[in-house]
């Protein structure tokens, strides 16, 4: 009783907004609450101020507490009123409609505005729910279909699957799974070609479009030359054997002095200069190395020339290198000059050369022929003029002429890199006017000409054409042979270097069946080599000649082949791939020698090429397994076996031939078969250890590690010397 006596005391925790139908409730059964009730107004001293001030007047504030507290009171006795079917004890609220519990709670922010309980949003989970039964209830309502959207696909030269896909908006999942269906095993990452592009793109249902390609012939000879045609220097390549006075022709035509700069006193790189003659006009002469490793290079030489002079010495006649120079100029077309050097010689014999040079369909003008033979001596300056005269009616006979105000063309004769100006070509200009700050496309790279230098080492502003001159402002530097020419803009020069390169791309990474992925395994032991060279041409020539080396067992594998100072990088990777750095004609700088030091690594330094080839031969030598020889000493038949209580089992043997001797490699031979190859331990002779014991004396022999001796066995002596091997 007294639990039902006892009056509930209410904590007012939630505010409803819907309103409840009460009439439904039972009201028999006794209802018992606790309101706190509204104090009583009490009046103070301080009350009288508030009375004085009207500005401070709290009317409407008090009114409003008022409502809100009505409302909260009414709202509290009907939440709380109980059903007749529920035990006095447990009291909840049932009501019609689903009512949610966070309709009660009540903040002290909603209970004082009253406005806010009378508003309420709908929630996105509640409409969540609303679509949901929506669909449920109407499950036959069609589906929306959305169409593929098709799409023109532009098509580069090369792409990657991922850009490809990106382009058709596709996922790259189902392109790659497209390519396996066609047994291509390929990711998102494989570059794939144009040809395959298109087909992947049609497949798709898309529309490929070929990318336009920017206009290369800029760089092709044009039929018709425009502007100012006036006639041209010739070019003059002086070409023939190493050591027949070339380079010592050209010097005194010149008056100067390039053999004492020349390492070994051979030339190792191809040279460019203008000779004036004494009508005052020009002619170009290229100089080109006559070592059989700068094959590449006399090619280069002859392919951009009008004339060849071939340098034969009177003492020497006609050598590999000159067969070679007239093989190279006749591929050209272009006429031949024999200049019979060293004709101060007593030793010469001119006859001869001409008769051999009849052979290679070159017959001097004196046996009815048309080539020009003409006996020089460079050193006493002898038929110099006679020479120059020989070159001007040549190019006469060629009518050689060019633009001097068309866009500029022209080739790379050699490319190098520049400790402070950065990549430096030397420019042959075959037709146009060359201007300073021109934008130019030079093979794979581009540039902007920021200065030329001439071959007399003079700044200057122009060139025309067949003026070689070297060029500043070069993106990376050229390869030697490039063609050279001039665009309007930067843009154009840009666009034309990317699509060049991404073509003469040669180590293309297409698509590849994995099935031949491991095919071409090679069993040979391979030398590592790093090249580092001073100019592109020696670089190309080391190269071929490093190539060219081969054996069946080892093999020489260039790595990196660069020009300009060896730095840290070249250290650090032939530490990694245990290489061997060659530097020709070049030098680490201070922090490659100062890591090349820590690190142990030798860097070779060469300025003649033979010496870097033999070196190259001697590493690859080193990776040879040396030949075994053995020498037959003697041999000793067993007679008995002793057990010694130290030596454990000794064959008591006979010398047949030859002598045994201690320490020596032995076999014992059972029946004409090897049954046990090592070492011979000890010899003893009437029981005193001895070194040798010769033919009919016996002895007794101990075998290191064998002691299954058996009569009438023959222990061969030998000694085995390993003899090294080269290639």
């Amino acid at each position: 009783m007294e639990k039902n006596n006892k009056k509930k005391t209410l904590t007012i925790s939630s505010n409803i907004t819907k309103k409840i139908d009460t009439s439904s409730i039972n009201t028999t059964g006794k209802k018992s609450f606790s309101v706190k009730k509204k104090e009583p107004f009490k009046g103070n001293k301080n009350s009288n101020r508030f009375l004085q001030n009207p500005n401070q007047s709290k009317k409407p504030d008090l009114k409003k507490k008022n409502f809100a507290r009505k409302f909260i009171e009414q709202q509290a006795t009907k939440a709380f009123i109980k059903k007749d079917d529920k035990p006095t004890g447990k009291s909840k609220l049932k009501l019609k409609g689903p009512i949610d519990k966070r309709d009660f709670k009540l903040t002290v922010s909603r209970a004082l505005n009253v406005e806010e309980i009378e508003i309420k949003q709908r929630s996105l989970a509640s409409v969540k729910r609303a679509r949901l039964k929506e669909k449920k209830n109407n499950p036959n309502e069609e589906k929306k279909e959305f169409q593929k959207v098709l799409r023109d696909v532009k098509i580069p030269e090369q792409i990657t699957i991922q850009e490809l896909s990106n382009r058709m908006a596709e996922k790259s999942n189902d392109v790659i799974k497209f390519l396996f269906n066609m047994k291509v095993v390929a990711t998102i990452n494989h570059v794939i070609d144009k040809d395959t592009a298109e087909y992947i793109v049609k497949e798709f249902g898309h529309k490929p479009v070929f990318e336009d390609k920017p206009n290369l012939e800029i760089g092709r000879k044009k039929e018709k030359l425009e502007g100012d045609v006036q006639t041209r220097p010739p070019v003059v390549t002086i070409m023939g054997h190493v050591d027949h006075g070339k380079t010592s022709l050209l010097d005194a035509l010149r008056d100067t002095n390039v053999v004492s700069g020349e390492h070994g006193g051979i030339t190792q790189h191809i040279g460019a200069y203008q000779v004036k003659t004494d009508n005052n006009k020009l002619i170009t002469f290229i100089d080109t190395p006559g070592h059989a490793a700068f094959t590449e290079m006399r090619a280069r030489g002859s392919k951009i020339t009008d004339i060849v002079i071939l340098v034969v010495a009177a003492d020497d006649g006609i050598k590999p290198q000159t067969v070679e120079a007239i093989k190279h100029a006749k591929a050209a077309n272009v006429p031949i000059i024999v200049a019979i050097n060293k004709c101060d010689l007593p030793e010469k014999n001119i006859s001869k050369i001409k008769n051999e040079m009849m052979q290679y369909e070159l017959i001097a003008e004196d046996l009815s022929g048309d080539t020009l033979f003409v006996e020089v001596s460079a050193l006493k300056k002898i038929n110099l003029d006679k020479l120059k005269e020989s070159i001007l009616l040549q190019s006469e006979i060629l009518d050689l002429k060019a633009s001097y105000s068309d866009q500029a063309r022209g080739v790379v004769i050699e490319s190098k890199i520049d400790k402070g100006k950065g990549p430096v070509s030397t420019i042959l200009v075959s037709n146009g006017k060359l201007k300073r700050g021109d934008h130019f496309i030079c093979g794979n790279t581009w540039g902007k000409i920021r200065a030329m230098i001439n071959y007399d080492g003079k700044i200057v502003n122009e060139a025309f054409p067949s003026m070689p001159v070297e060029i500043l402002g070069m993106n990376s530097s050229a390869f030697a042979g490039a063609e050279f020419a001039v665009t309007k803009s930067e843009d154009e020069a840009k666009k034309m270097a990317e699509f060049k390169q991404i073509n003469s791309d040669k180590n293309k990474v297409l698509v590849k069946d994995k099935k031949t992925l491991f095919d071409d395994v090679k069993d040979k032991d391979e030398l590592n080599i790093i090249i580092k060279s001073d100019v592109q041409g020696s670089n190309e020539a080391l190269k071929m000649a490093i190539n060219k080396i081969e054996h069946n067992e080892v093999e020489a594998k260039i790595i990196l082949s660069d020009i300009g100072m060896i730095n840290e990088t070249d250290v650090s990777l032939a530490k990694a791939s245990n290489a061997i750095l060659i530097g020709f004609n070049v030098k680490p700088n201070r922090e490659a020698k100062k890591l090349a030091e820590e690190q142990k690594i030798d860097i070779k330094y060469f300025n003649i090429i033979y010496e870097a080839l033999d070196h190259v031969s001697k590493s690859l030598s080193g990776l040879l397994e040396p030949d075994i020889k053995e020498t037959i000493l003697g041999s000793a038949e067993i007679q008995k076996i002793f057990s010694v209580s130290n030596a454990g089992k000794i064959a008591g043997s006979k010398v047949t031939n030859g002598e045994i001797k201690s320490k020596s490699k032995a076999r014992i031979i059972r029946d004409g078969v090897v049954v046990y190859s090592g070492e011979i331990l000890t010899i003893y002779r009437e029981k005193n250890q001895v070194k040798e014991v010769g033919t009919g004396l016996e002895c007794g022999i101990s075998i290191k590690d064998f002691i299954d001796f058996k009569e009438k066995d023959v222990i061969e002596s030998y000694l085995a010397e390993e003899v090294k091997r080269s290639i």
